[in-house]
């Protein structure tokens, strides 16, 4: 072994014994040597001595390397030498008397001196080395090796060069074409005629060269010609091969390959159906009944589906009557075998089921009516689509328990049924009739089984129901149509014996929701809907999951169905009486975390129950004590003992707590404003006595956040509920809300602010002036960061928060501003913050990246200007405002921040902020006349003259549309003038 061949070992080691230094040496070396004039005859002589197969690969890929790189100044010499021993290499014929080991050797480095031969030909062929491929051809009957060889060139000139299945550059593009021409033109019929004969002649001697060449054969099809494989000797030789049973499993599925590859050549529509014709394809039908899990079997499964896809494309194409007939004959044949593969095998990936479905399904809307066989071919299509959906059973306590594997699968089969879903739709508008009798039955198979093992079949049913729901209009679903009562009502009455399977229980509730519509319309329906709801079927499911969304589906269907749920309410009461027990306890907490807020649904719904005119008000008033007493009594009990509480009680106390809040809030949706201030009173006042229990949570735990968001969120409830009533409680609730809060606390208590002004207005007033100038200070001292432009670190949860709070800042003090109540900035205590307050609206009208919030901060100039400032030039209301809004507030936000480049006319909100731009003008004239038009102009207007009069004459005019227009060229013709800089500030 000399040194070239230990550095080249040295180089390739992967086992960690060889020092890296040594390693990178090895490298180093290796390299130099490549970069050596001799390179070429050095790697060939390695090749014809060495058996190291290291060596080996490396001398093969430094040829191939410096041919690439350095073939254009290669001597005609050594091309001629590297050419005659890469051939003879292939050929296994001696190079200066010295036979080549390289056929010897193992697939990756025959692999390899195929890539260096098609590296040869990219330069080469044809106009240098013509013969490469008529040169070959007599030397296969050197056998199996060569034959072998040869296949192996063929298969890497199409991965490296020919197939368009790869990316390619223009440059492999044109040379492709070049080579496919020269091999049409010289050597493709001679090629052919090789495999058949090699194919003939080692059918029974030697199956495995067979498939080689036949899978080498299968890539070529594409774009030789036709007629040199669709004739009477290769036909009926391939079918042959598929049918005669005791052959080489192999060489009949590579057989069937290059039929489909036949079948999927691209031709002209009429002569593609002569050939799909001609093939006579049920003869291997009967293939795909055996063993599903062979590679015949699999490939018999291609051929056929990819054989009806090309009919079907063909029906669409033809267009002649005759032609469509027979296309339509093919597909009537044919289908019945797809159909069993699609149910019964694996499908190839490339194949899309779902396309090719609704492909044919498409061709079946052109008919007025449906024959017979189309008709059981839509009952089969739905066979397929409901197989389809059908989870694996292999996975079933994975998706019960909801693990990893549980998600991923449940994932996957959701994306997966979208599809298929559709497919439902279109064969339902094709054929409803046949589409709602196919769901019967299946559902009646589903409730006749009486094993729990059928889980995924049941699931499947239940899916279809659901999935047919999605396709009926509303008056359609309320009368009932078709088989649809009858439906309905086998769904509602069934008890399956899987029903303890989490996707069966979940797809059953579902489904009893979705046709809710025809259960409002029949309400003999209704005891079946609650007792599928309230017993172990729904709420009472042993899974949290299942239990979990029963709750939520059930507060739906109580809010569809409501009056009509009087006479159950003892009955739905007494159902619920141990989940609502576990909230009037003290073992809340003992409930898994992740199910903490399920009671929220149930109070929900039993508000929504109770909550109706249509319930006795002595009815009423018990439920609802029932309900609210021991839930308040156990907030008072907390209260009382908080101080004596160790952190692990109390951290339990506090969650069941919050709970309860969550429960409360929740029960209160059901009751209206109307009934518990007018109408019931009585109502109202223990809701007064809730909300004053639940205020003491803010002063005896001041400082826990998630507390405070619960009650916030509770007297957000009571705004809605209890209206004007709740005023006595809110300077409390407000007092110590605002004690505690932190900027993100501080969004939710302005959100509260906003709630009151927009229902009470003006009313609320007293409240404002109390709680503003604390506002304020907090607000903008915490907000300074964002507003100083040095700030970067935009991205920490931080300034985040701050940023909210701005936003809620602004939609704030808009509020204020449109209800009339902008005299809470001129309180005694408001007025130190009135300059911040301009200041900042004066920065974010001009500057703010947001323009629904700039234009948000100009309709408050807007309306403080119309509410502080009298035509008359009397005594200011607000001493310096007007100066204010005349010198700074007009230049900088209505001209210069128009001016700047950054103002997008373009953008569809721009456009409206400029609307309120200009609005603005309109109003400053309208307050201040002369005093602003002068100072406006003189600052906007240098020249020329006629700029000023006509926008003058615009803005006295009362036509807003035609200023806004005025305006918004005469900014266009500004922004020309001053080109790209603000020259007029």
């Amino acid at each position: 072994m000399d040194d070239v061949e230990k550095a080249i070992l040295i180089s390739f080691d992967e086992s960690g014994a060889i020092d890296s230094e040594l390693k990178l040496q090895a490298v180093n070396f290796c390299q130099k040597i490549k970069e050596t004039p001799s390179i070429c005859s050095l790697c060939i002589e390695k090749l014809c001595f060495c058996k190291l197969v290291q060596v080996q690969f490396w001398c093969l890929q430094a040829l191939q390397e410096v041919i690439r790189v350095k073939y254009g100044s290669m001597s005609l010499e050594e091309k001629n030498f590297i050419r005659k021993s890469i051939f003879s290499m292939a050929c296994l014929e001696g190079i200066n008397d010295k036979m080549c080991v390289v056929l010897d050797s193992p697939a990756f480095i025959k692999n390899k001196l195929s890539q260096v031969l098609v590296t040869l030909i990219y330069f080469e062929y044809p106009l240098i080395w013509s013969s490469v491929f008529v040169d070959f051809l007599p030397r296969l009957s050197k056998g199996a090796v060569v034959i072998d060889m040869f296949s192996r060139l063929l298969n890497a000139l199409d991965d490296e060069l020919v197939s368009m299945d790869y990316p390619r550059t223009a440059e492999e593009v044109a040379v492709a074409g070049r080579v496919k021409d020269a091999m049409r033109n010289q050597c493709v019929p001679q090629i052919v005629r090789a495999w058949y004969d090699i194919v003939s002649m080692y059918r029974n001697t030697d199956p495995e060269t067979c498939v080689t060449v036949l899978d080498c054969m299968r890539r070529y099809v594409s774009w030789i010609d036709i007629g040199l494989i669709v004739n009477d000797a290769f036909i009926p030789l391939l079918f042959e091969l598929i049918l005669v049973d005791g052959l080489l499993e192999q060489l009949r599925a590579a057989a069937a390959g290059c039929v489909l590859a036949v079948v999927s050549k691209r031709m002209d529509a009429h002569s593609k159906l002569s050939l799909l014709k001609s093939l006579q394809i049920s003869r291997v039908f009967g293939l795909v009944s055996d063993d599903n899990d062979s590679d015949l079997v699999s490939a018999i499964a291609a051929l056929i589906t990819g054989y009806a896809v090309e009919v079907l494309e063909c029906s669409k194409r033809v267009n002649t009557e005759d032609a469509k007939v027979i296309s339509m004959e093919l597909l009537d044949e044919v289908l019945p075998t797809v159909f069993y593969v699609m149910q019964n095998c694996e499908m190839d990936a490339a194949f899309s089921i779902v396309q090719f479905l609704s492909g044919y399904v498409a061709t079946m809307k052109t008919h007025s009516s449906l024959q017979e066989n189309q008709m059981l071919h839509i009952s089969q299509i739905l066979e397929v689509i409901r197989t389809q959906i059908r989870y694996d059973p292999m996975y079933r306590n994975n998706l019960d328990m909801v693990d990893m594997i549980g998600v991923e699968e449940e994932s996957r089969m959701l994306e997966f049924r979208k599809d298929l879903f559709v497919l439902l739709r279109n064969v339902g508008r094709v054929a409803p009739e046949v589409t709602r009798i196919f769901i019967r039955n299946s559902l009646a198979s589903a409730i006749s089984s009486s094993s729990d093992k059928n889980a995924e079949e049941v699931e499947a049913a239940l899916s279809l129901l659901y999935a047919l729901g999605e396709t009926m209009s509303d008056e359609a679903m309320r009368v009932g149509n078709g088989l649809l009562s009858e439906l309905v009502t086998n769904l509602l009455s069934t008890r399956f014996p899987c029903h303890s399977n989490r996707l069966v229980a979940l797809v059953y509730l579902e489904t009893i929701a979705r046709y809710m519509k025809f259960i409002q319309e029949n309400v003999q329906c209704i005891p079946l809907v609650l007792a599928a709801f309230l017993d172990e079927r729904g709420i009472h499911h042993p899974n949290i999951y299942v239990s979990r969304r029963a709750s939520y589906l059930f507060m739906r269907i109580v809010k569809l169905l409501k009056s009509k749920l009087v006479p159950f309410i003892e009955t739905i009461l007494q159902s619920l009486q141990d989940v609502v027990a576990r909230f009037t306890s003290m073992n809340l907490a003992s409930r898994e975390p992740a199910g903490s807020e399920d009671g929220a649904y149930v109070f929900e719904a039993i508000g929504l129950l109770i909550g109706m005119e249509d319930v006795s008000l002595e009815k009423q008033s018990d439920y609802l004590s029932s309900l609210l007493t021991p839930l308040c009594q156990q907030v008072e009990v907390t209260l009382m003992n908080a101080k004596a509480l160790n952190p692990d009680e109390s951290s339990l106390q506090l969650a069941n707590i919050q709970q309860i809040i969550v429960a409360i809030n929740a029960l209160s949706k059901g009751f209206s404003e109307r009934l518990v201030t007018s109408s019931r009173p009585a109502i109202g006042h223990m809701f007064k006595q809730t909300l004053d229990v639940l205020l003491q949570i803010l002063v005896v735990f001041p400082k826990v956040e998630p507390l405070r968001t619960k009650v916030l969120s509770f007297i957000h409830r009571m705004v809605d509920t209890l209206g004007a009533s709740v005023f006595p409680y809110l300077p409390k609730a407000l007092e110590q809300l605002l004690a505690e809060s932190e900027p993100k606390e501080m969004v939710g208590f302005l959100l509260l602010l906003n709630q009151l002004i927009c229902k009470f207005s003006t009313l609320v007033r007293d409240i404002l002036e109390e709680v503003f100038p604390t506002i304020a200070g907090r607000v903008f001292s915490a907000i300074q960061r964002v507003v100083d432009s040095s700030v970067t670190e935009t991205n920490t949860e931080e300034i985040r928060e701050l940023q909210e709070l701005q936003k809620t800042l602004y939609t704030f003090l808009h509020v204020i501003a449109t209800h009339d109540l902008s005299s809470v900035f001129l309180s005694p205590r408001s007025r130190d913050y009135l300059t911040s307050i301009m200041q900042l609206l004066l920065h974010t009208s001009c500057h703010h990246k947001d323009i629904v919030t700039r234009k948000a901060c100009v309709q408050i100039f807007i309306k403080l200007i119309k509410d502080w400032c009298a035509k008359s030039s009397g005594e200011e209301k607000v001493p310096g405002f007007k100066s204010f809004i005349i010198e700074t507030f007009a230049t900088n936000c209505c001209l210069y921040s128009v001016l700047d480049k950054s103002f997008e006319f373009g953008d569809a909100n721009t456009l409206v902020l400029f609307g309120e731009i200009v609005l603005a003008q309109k109003v400053m004239y309208e307050k201040f006349g002369d005093d602003f038009l002068v100072h406006f102009v003189s600052k906007g207007f240098p020249s020329p003259q006629n700029l000023a009069e006509q926008y003058c004459q615009k803005l006295k005019g009362n036509d807003i549309k035609a200023l806004r227009s005025y305006y918004q060229s005469l900014i266009e013709h500004l922004r020309v003038q001053q080109n790209g800089s603000l020259v007029f500030r």
